[in-house]
C-alpha cells in the first residue's frame, strides 16, 4: 500500500511540476500517463472525472487528481495524489513570492512568460479539440457544444448554468430515448449516447 501511494504522489507531482495552464491544458498529460501508460483509468473515465471537476469547487487538477487517487486507494490514495500535484506548485510559487518585487521587474522572465502563455494556448486548442472529438458524437450533441460556445462566448453566461443546463437537457435526452432504462437494466449505470 506505502508503495502505492509513493507511486500516487510521484506520479501527480511530475504531472504537476509540468503542467503550465491550468487543468484544461493538463488534460492532455493526464490521459497520456494515467490512462495510456499506467492504465489506471480509462480516456472515459477520464472525460467524465473531467467534467465533474469542472462543476465542483475547487482546482481542476485537484479534483481530478483526487479522484483518481480514491479509485486506486480510496482516502489514502485520494491524500497522496492531492498532495502530489499541488505540491510543485507550492513549492515554486513560495520561492516566487519570496523575491516578487524583483521577479516582475526582470525583462526576460516577462518574455518568458509570454512565450509561456502562447505555448499554453497551443495546448488548450489541442486539449480543447481532442475533448471534442471524443465527447461529440450525436447530432444533440453538438447543438449542446454549439449553444453553450455561443452562450458563453457571446453572451457571457456563467460556466454554472451552461453546466447545470446540459446536464439536465442530457437526463432529459437520455430518458426520452430510453436510455436511461437500457443502461439501468443493463447493471452499467451509464449508456453511451
Amino acid at each position: 500500500m506505502i508503495r502505492d501511494l509513493l507511486e500516487l504522489f510521484i506520479t501527480f507531482f511530475k504531472i504537476g511540476a509540468i503542467t503550465f495552464g491550468g487543468g484544461m491544458a493538463m488534460l492532455p498529460i493526464l490521459d497520456r500517463e494515467l490512462a495510456a501508460k499506467k492504465k489506471w483509468t480509462t480516456s472515459e473515465e477520464l472525460l467524465d472525472y473531467y467534467a465533474i471537476s469542472q462543476s465542483t469547487p475547487g482546482v481542476i487538477a485537484v479534483n481530478v487528481a483526487t479522484f483518481i487517487g480514491f479509485k486506486k486507494r480510496r482516502i489514502a490514495g485520494g491524500i497522496a495524489a492531492t498532495l502530489g500535484v499541488v505540491t510543485p506548485s507550492v513549492l515554486i510559487i513560495s520561492i516566487i513570492a519570496t523575491f516578487i518585487a524583483n521577479f516582475e521587474q526582470i525583462e526576460w522572465v516577462r518574455r518568458a512568460l509570454r512565450g509561456i502563455n502562447v505555448a499554453v494556448a497551443a495546448l488548450l486548442l489541442y486539449s480543447v479539440t481532442g475533448l471534442a472529438k471524443k465527447s461529440i458524437k450525436k447530432a444533440w450533441q453538438l447543438i449542446f457544444f454549439a449553444a453553450a460556445f455561443i452562450l458563453i462566448y457571446f453572451f457571457k453566461l456563467h460556466s454554472v448554468f451552461i453546466i447545470v443546463g446540459a446536464a439536465l437537457g442530457g437526463i432529459l435526452i437520455s430518458l426520452g430515448t430510453g436510455a436511461f432504462r437500457k443502461g439501468t437494466s443493463a447493471g452499467t449505470g451509464s449508456e453511451k449516447q
